[in-house]
């Protein structure tokens, strides 16, 4: 039988300690705002973001002014009396050697090379990554090794062989051409970031579809594709930043009639003809990054959750 005595010394313990508990604070201790790990963070992303926000300050500012106002010196400053003038005549007018049509022709050259090169390489890609994720087939290893390999390749040293046989092939200086060429490099890419993503979805998932007999296609297009929306969005805001900010390819293997936004840019920039015109300039630089700008903070939070999951699992 236990001794009485002992029983409520315990007792008595017990109420003193949950008493104690209840009067200590409990949890992680509250950080400090101004402490050094904050200062260092904090500042360091304030420059950066000055680093990028500072230049397209100046940019926009000077895009609305007239010249008067620009030969005064003040770049920092803004404009006393607002024009859209150099925005008009960047897109309509400015002249690009002996064309005096603006970045109009440009974009729509864009347009056409950017809208086929993304749906296709992203289609082919998603179709080899799934494959790659999913079908164990011979020479799988291989392939793989083949496509890392080839996004790592400095694509300067391919230009001329591709130059050669885009001309054997009768299609150089066309926007079918560049198309293909935007497809072939953007697939390697492309292919990791859908095989990652495949990998870390639920293999269970695909294991119950083929003990229901479904095929390949059928579980591509049926479990896959819904699943897969943010490894889409990031492969297109990757696709279309990377064919629309093209310049090297664009003045290589197309004619001054089929040159893209960024090549009709690069013509009005170092135009020798006439005044150099600063707020057209940057009129002109403005409207070719606004696209890849718009499709980034349209779709920037899947972005996030895309890259996330297709390229640090696998």
């Amino acid at each position: 039988m236990a001794n009485p005595g002992s029983l409520n010394t315990t007792a008595a313990a017990l109420d003193a300690s949950s008493a104690r508990l209840g009067s200590e604070p409990r949890g992680a201790r509250p950080r400090r705002v101004l402490s050094s790990r904050n200062i260092i963070i904090y500042g360091t992303l304030f420059v950066a973001a000055a680093y990028y926000l500072l230049p397209l300050y100046v940019m926009v500012m000077t895009s609305l002014k007239g010249m008067p106002e620009i030969r005064l010196g003040n770049i920092f400053s803004p404009p006393v009396e607002i024009t859209f003038e150099p925005w008009v005549k960047a897109w309509a007018t400015a002249c690009t050697g002996l064309n005096c049509d603006g970045l109009s022709r440009g974009f729509w050259n864009s347009v056409r090379i950017t809208v086929p090169s993304t749906l296709v390489s992203i289609l082919i890609a998603s179709v080899n990554g799934y494959a790659l994720a999913n079908w164990r087939f011979k020479g799988a290893d291989l392939f793989f090794t083949i496509l890392i390999i080839g996004a790592f390749i400095p694509y300067q040293v391919m230009i001329y062989p591709i130059v050669i046989v885009l001309r054997e092939m009768g299609i150089y200086g066309t926007l079918t051409g560049l198309v293909i060429v935007h497809t072939i490099f953007g697939m390697p890419i492309l292919t990791l970031l859908f095989r990652n993503y495949f990998t870390s979805l639920p293999e269970e998932l695909f294991k119950a579809a083929r003990i229901d007999g479904a095929g390949f296609w059928q579980i591509y297009f049926r479990i896959m594709l819904p699943m897969s929306l943010p490894i889409f969005v990031v492969a297109m805001i990757l696709q279309v930043t990377g064919i629309w900010n093209d310049f090297l390819f664009g003045v290589v293997f197309t004619r001054p009639e089929y040159y893209p936004m960024t090549v009709q840019l690069n013509n009005i920039v170092n135009s020798v003809q006439g005044v150099k015109e600063y707020n057209v300039n940057m009129a002109a630089t403005l409207l070719t990054g606004a696209v890849p700008l718009i499709v980034y903070f349209v779709s920037g939070r899947l972005f996030v959750r895309g890259i996330a999951a297709g390229a640090v699992k696998g």
